[in-house]
């Protein structure tokens, strides 16, 4: 799949054909909840000290015309989310220490449990779009056959990918340095994400 649309994105970008216009882009955007989820620390998946899982359910609205993954895209890297990739979500749990990441839903549902073996099951749709911060566990358990996320990071930080109970000491002293960001990957400076994650009172 993931050859399939990088070669898919590549010709969107060439033609134009598929990738939604700055009116497009904004119209596509649905006001949404923030439901937040926290996760405890579980001696393997350190999930984040503070900051929580932010989930928007049905907050991308695709239109006839457009490719859903172009659209996601296009939000994100508008809001300065970039590094962007096509694919489904691995079915091994990993996190990442040293980055945040945005998940967005283009096609199809599939249950993903979050914060590791002890987390929590969420079933997620095209138009969900969901914000895990640096250290959150995650992993896909079932999808549809057309299941395909669009995910992206913010401009602070590098990708790593941890799996390991090895990794842990080392991922407990790196994910809370790893600095909030800007602007949140779908609304930008008016974000619920800068008031889910505060800054600690050292950064303000």
């Amino acid at each position: 799949m993931a050859v399939v649309e990088e070669i898919k994105r590549v010709a969107e970008r060439v033609t134009g054909r598929g990738r939604p216009s700055p009116d497009q882009r904004a119209d596509s955007v649905r006001a949404r909840k923030a439901h937040l989820f926290r996760f405890e620390d579980d001696g393997i998946i350190p999930n984040h000290p503070r900051w929580p899982l932010i989930l928007y359910r049905g907050a991308v609205r695709f239109d006839d015309g457009l490719d859903p993954a172009a659209v996601l895209e296009d939000l994100f890297g508008a809001n300065g989310w970039g590094d962007s990739w096509r694919n489904g979500i691995y079915d091994y749990v990993h996190y990442h220490a040293r980055i945040h990441e945005v998940l967005g839903i283009a096609r199809g549902r599939a249950t993903v449990q979050f914060g590791g073996l002890k987390g929590r099951k969420l079933t997620l749709k095209a138009g969900d779009v969901a914000i895990l911060p640096a250290g959150t566990g995650h992993h896909c358990l079932d999808a549809s056959k057309d299941f395909l996320v669009v995910g992206a990071y913010p401009p602070q930080g590098t990708y790593d990918e941890c799996t390991r109970s090895e990794d842990h000491a080392r991922a407990s002293r790196t994910i809370p340095r790893v600095p909030r960001p800007r602007k949140d990957p779908l609304y930008g400076t008016q974000g619920p994400l800068l008031t889910a994650w505060r800054r600690p009172r050292r950064e303000a």
